[in-house]
């Protein structure tokens, strides 16, 4: 194990339960930010707000229309009544080609309707046209996927549920994540893993277990490994790719990391790509969905796997 680093106690609850907090503060704010509506109105103004950055959090579906167009008054709306349907999965952005034509020169719109996703970032050509309801849902259905494939957060919450008050009282550790911690503070990472693994199973959806067992994986993978050699040895390898990106994960280094194993994802295929994609969502997670690494890996990611 490189000797800058001791893992013991490294796992902070206290720490995870802020920066968790946190988000949820972030998500409360965002509901009550115009950007959390399922349709917007896109503007040069607004689009890096409202586009850009949104679809780092949610796919953003871009529909190319015009106030002369036909087929686009009968594809709005079905777009519109699938955006309410699915509550902030994802948002609808409208852009008028008659007003903004800068944008539309930008996406290289040669007919109308036609529509963009917007994934991490990155724009994706969905099939022109208008399309019957059916269609439609198909087409969202598989970028709702593509966005879950490449690792986008989500809202995590409904609306209703960002606007109620987080509670500010520090409520004490329960005795599942009592135990893990004493595990992790005496190293042993399996005893930790357990216990992290009996609390998911209580409950699925509890953040803190999650990216506590996460960390713990981290730590026991990390486990009397030297550093030194294990970047020098980095391209011998899928398996010596992972482990050096383990550690400069673990060395702050989160953008070499990150730029590392989407590498072995391009560069790879089946359980190799499979293997490499799953251990970037996870170190995705470690890092928390707002961090300028996470953000920019996962525009790169998107263009990697398409």
């Amino acid at each position: 194990m490189n000797n800058n680093l001791n893992l013991q106690g490294a796992v902070d609850l206290g720490a995870l339960n802020a920066q968790r907090k946190a988000q949820e503060a972030a998500l409360a704010a965002q509901a009550e930010n115009p950007t959390s509506a399922v349709s917007i109105d896109v503007t040069a103004d607004n689009f890096e707000q409202d586009v850009l950055m949104q679809s780092q959090i949610v796919p953003v579906i871009l529909d190319f229309w015009a106030d002369w167009c036909e087929p686009c008054k009968q594809l709005s709306p079905i777009l519109e009544k699938l955006a309410r349907e699915d509550a902030g999965q994802w948002v609808l952005a409208k852009v008028n080609v008659d007003v903004e034509q800068d944008i539309a020169a930008a996406f290289q719109i040669q007919s109308i309707p036609s529509l963009f996703a917007m994934i991490g970032g990155q724009p994706v050509p969905l099939p022109p046209g208008a399309h019957p309801e059916h269609q439609m849902r198909s087409i969202i259905d598989a970028v709702l996927a593509k966005a879950k494939e490449v690792g986008l957060p989500g809202r995590g919450q409904t609306i209703s549920q960002a606007d109620a008050v987080v509670e500010e009282v520090e409520e004490p550790l329960d005795p599942g994540l009592m135990k893990a911690q004493s595990a992790i503070d005496e190293g042993n990472w399996d005893e930790a893993i357990s216990a992290y693994k009996e609390l998911l199973q209580e409950r699925p959806t509890d953040s803190l277990a999650r990216i506590g067992l996460l960390n713990v994986e981290l730590f026991k993978r990390l486990d009397e490994v030297d550093f030194d050699a294990a970047l020098a040895n980095a391209q011998s390898s899928v398996e010596a790719q992972l482990l050096a990106a383990d550690c400069e994960f673990m060395l702050n280094e989160w953008a070499n990391a990150f730029s590392r194993l989407i590498s072995v994802v391009r560069d790879s295929s089946g359980a190799d790509r499979d293997l490499a994609k799953a251990r970037l969502l996870e170190l995705f997670e470690i890092a928390g969905p707002h961090d300028a690494a996470v953000i920019k890996a996962r525009v790169d990611l998107t263009s990697a796997l398409f």
